[in-house]
């Protein structure tokens, strides 16, 4: 896999605030990486640096082998930025803030005119080309900022919260869009929406206080639960203390708790590590006869795992 995003100890402080603090990470062409984190984490400052927006503190950040800081204009070709709110200038139309876009990245004529059809048909604007951005729904300025990001179709896209301020539909079109692109492209995706990540990222980085807490694929990280692979039982309420003291004498059984759901009580079976507990809970379920409405294995929810690790630690110190 070729290597096209890579950030190396990147820091960054305002005054006697580290803003982020050594963060390193690279991507590679296909993969979409979720950057994730509470607001306040130090996303956008990292992705600011990455695009050239924020010089670091210290540390080095390289788009397609580009040092940001020593070859910026090399590394900002290879680019495409959709910064925090999409700034645009109001007063334009979507079409003529995309002939200027065009401009500045050097096309013209029929080059200029061929990949703006592309970027409006990718963010579907056609709709909204000769209205002034500033009468534009949030949506469609953020998709007006995704189409400039797009114009000069980069190896690299770096998306900051881009199905921000969508509908549904929307939402559901830019993930297919970013699906469609993933394969020579590198893209990093800052998004505090979890269904975002699961949906189109193949890996996600969490940060906290400027700090990365963890890297791995959203199976990876889900994995992190402690309910991941925990048998789950809805069942009566009367029912639930029986249940619970034969469970518990089970072979690979590390412990059974209640299970609190919005609908429906039960019981969590969790295994010992390594140990397949489903088969033998089916089992006694069978034989003990007892009125369980659903049985399922969890696989472990990224949002519980989120805030696992990033919330605040609190002490109790005096």
């Amino acid at each position: 896999m070729t290597e096209l995003i890579a950030l190396d100890r990147l820091t960054k402080s305002f005054g006697p605030i580290e803003a982020v603090s050594g963060v390193s990470f690279a991507v590679g062409q296909g993969e979409v990486l979720g950057l994730l984190g509470p607001n306040g984490a130090g996303k956008s400052t990292t992705m600011k640096m990455l695009a050239g927006f924020l010089t670091p503190t210290s540390g080095t950040a390289s788009v397609c082998g580009f040092d940001v800081q020593t070859h910026g204009l090399d590394a900002k070709r290879q680019l495409g930025y959709l910064p925090e709110g999409a700034p645009a200038y109001a007063d334009m139309t979507p079409k003529g803030f995309l002939k200027f876009i065009a401009a500045i990245r050097g096309f013209s004529g029929a080059e200029a005119q061929r990949r703006i059809a592309i970027a409006v048909e990718r963010a579907n604007l056609a709709n909204v080309l000769e209205q002034p951005i500033d009468t534009l729904s949030k949506g469609f300025k953020r998709r007006v900022g995704l189409a400039q990001a797009l114009l000069h179709d980069p190896r690299v896209l770096v998306l900051d919260e881009p199905t921000d301020g969508l509908d549904p539909n929307q939402k559901h079109e830019v993930r297919t869009l970013i699906a469609e692109l993933k394969s020579d492209k590198a893209i990093i995706i800052s998004t505090h929406l979890l269904e975002e990540v699961e949906a189109v990222c193949s890996r996600a980085v969490i940060i906290a206080e400027g700090r990365i807490v963890a890297d791995g694929t959203p199976a990876e990280l889900a994995a992190l639960d402690p309910q991941h692979k925990a048998v789950v039982l809805i069942m009566p309420q009367a029912q639930i203390a029986a249940a619970s003291a034969k469970l518990i004498g089970l072979p690979g059984v590390a412990s059974v708790d209640d299970w609190v759901g919005e609908e429906s009580d039960g019981l969590a079976v969790r295994p010992v590590a390594g140990a397949e507990i489903l088969s033998s809970i089916g089992t006694l379920v069978r034989a003990e006869a007892w009125d369980v409405s659903e049985i399922r294995l969890e696989r472990g929810r990224l949002d519980q795992v989120f805030r696992q690790i990033t919330m605040p630690k609190v002490s109790l110190d005096a």
